[in-house]
């Protein structure tokens, strides 16, 4: 079991940033890959970035490469993601996931094992 739990969001105003945490507990955390994934109002949940166990590999959404930086540190069981220079259509739920299963296909949500609740990102025009 893998528990979840993101902290950071808010509200802020387009340009603006901000930076998302997610707190792991209940296995080892630098055996397994996470994800951050976002879901807007009537849409589908979207892969945002992903980060191996180790960090060493990063993978991250076209559109979204460059004004968001994704890391972890495996000490304080935690991975973040560093939003820069927000718009208002990246306003959504921002979800992190745990992927126990090694697989390297980082964008599809089906492939991660566990969530964390979900934080609220909403950008102003």
């Amino acid at each position: 079991q893998v528990q979840l739990v993101e902290s950071g969001g808010g509200l802020v105003q387009a340009g603006g940033s901000l930076s998302l945490s997610c707190a792991a507990s209940g296995r080892t955390f630098s055996s397994y890959a996470m994800g951050w994934f976002r879901q807007a109002p009537g849409k589908e949940r979207e892969f945002v970035a992903a980060i191996s166990g180790s960090g060493a590999g990063i993978y991250y959404t076209g559109s979204l490469k460059g004004r968001f930086t994704i890391s972890r540190d495996n000490a304080k069981n935690t991975v973040y993601l560093q939003m820069n220079s927000l718009k208002p259509e990246d306003t959504a739920v921002y979800y992190c996931a745990a992927d126990l299963g090694g697989s390297s296909r980082y964008r599809d949500p089906n492939e991660y094992d566990y969530w964390g609740q979900g934080t609220q990102v909403t950008v102003s025009s």
